[in-house]
């Protein structure tokens, strides 16, 4: 009998070791996913029209995050994209750069110098306030061509979107697209050109400005995600993505609940593929949020299968709340709970072992 209770307490041990050690694992890998001006009524808006389902409810971990400015309740792109990507609040409109505009490294910065392949991919310019933070260092998110000349001072591996203009037809005259040219870039003016790249530096720019909405876009986000993972994959030390659906924001300020559910669709899709590569890879951290909530939506009611639903807006601008958070992968339990937008890199900078 002795015998038997302690091969049974043995066998509870190892479970709880065994459990103990699944828990600490650490990623690889983390792909950041931002859906701008996502709160929950877009999120919910989005599965009451796919039937009571969406791809990101495989996420193991939820959350809240607060997202004011340093002078503002209320933040926009600028400030809360510097939030998540360098850990800092600073004033609504600058990027990159705390409210006394001294230049704060990003997590992807971070990441590079770390020897982590790194990468952006978006639906709208790639010098849009939201990417740039992860990039550039302005006063001002309206700098879209000293934005455009911040990319040529990173070492970021992949970058696509649109925004071909504020590379190639500039004030200046410069033509940063051949000093793209000279450092390696491989150029994809088109999700056909892009997809054919398998290995190198990627700068993928489809539009002169922003990508199309959908559905004329097509799948351009969910397939342009999946080439820019399989350039990043062929680094063995590992590396950070940051994807946005950039234009669920677009459609808020516009109050239009249709293409709400048109812009979530598509991005949800693209969590879909992306927790697809996360499970079978088994080293990926996925995390999924927004910058900020837009419209100030509310849904009282609706039909799980039908996109018509009684959606009302409070506002045709961002609103204060907070925004949620999902996650799945190792160290997804990281982020639960109700956490500062700031925090996003200081977490993912432990989890990945990033030494400053």
């Amino acid at each position: 009998m002795k015998k038997t209770n302690f091969c049974l307490g043995l066998i509870a041990a190892l479970i709880l070791m065994s459990a103990s050690v699944s828990a600490e694992k650490k990623p690889k890998n983390v792909i950041l996913m931002i859906g701008d001006g996502m709160g929950l009524a877009q999120m919910y808006s989005a599965m009451t029209a796919n039937n009571n389902q969406l791809q990101l409810e495989r996420c193991t971990y939820t959350g809240f995050s607060k997202t004011y400015s340093s002078d503002h309740y209320t933040t926009d792109s600028g400030a809360g994209g510097t939030a998540i990507a360098c850990g800092v609040k600073t004033k609504n409109g600058m990027i990159g750069m705390t409210p006394d505009s001294v230049k704060t490294e990003s997590i992807l910065e971070l990441s590079e110098r770390n020897q982590l392949s790194t990468g952006i991919v978006v639906t709208c310019a790639v010098t849009h306030a939201t990417p740039a933070s992860f990039i550039a260092h302005q006063i001002s998110r309206n700098m879209y061509e000293e934005i455009a000349g911040d990319f040529l001072q990173t070492d970021v591996d992949v970058f696509i979107g649109g925004g071909l203009k504020y590379f190639n037809n500039r004030k200046d005259q410069i033509n940063l697209v051949e000093k793209l040219k000279k450092n390696n870039y491989q150029i994809a003016y088109s999700l056909d050109e892009a997809v054919k790249v398998k290995s190198g530096k990627l700068a993928g720019l489809f539009y002169e400005n922003h990508c199309p909405p959908m559905p004329e876009r097509g799948d351009m986000l969910p397939k342009s995600v999946m080439a820019a993972i399989d350039i990043l994959d062929n680094n063995k030390k590992g590396f950070f993505l940051m994807v946005e659906g950039s234009q669920i924001d677009w459609a808020a300020h516009d109050n239009d609940k249709k293409q709400i559910v048109k812009e979530m669709l598509d991005f949800d899709e693209t969590i879909g593929k992306v927790l697809d590569y996360a499970q079978k890879d088994g080293n990926t951290l996925v995390i999924i949020t927004a910058d900020h909530e837009t419209g100030g939506m509310t849904i009282l009611n609706g039909k799980f299968g039908y996109d018509e639903m009684d959606a009302h807006f409070s506002t045709k601008n961002h609103s204060g709340v907070p925004v949620p958070i999902y996650a799945f992968g190792p160290g997804a339990e990281q982020f639960t709970g109700i956490m500062e937008n700031t925090a996003f890199k200081g977490k993912i900078e432990k989890l990945l072992d990033l030494k400053k």
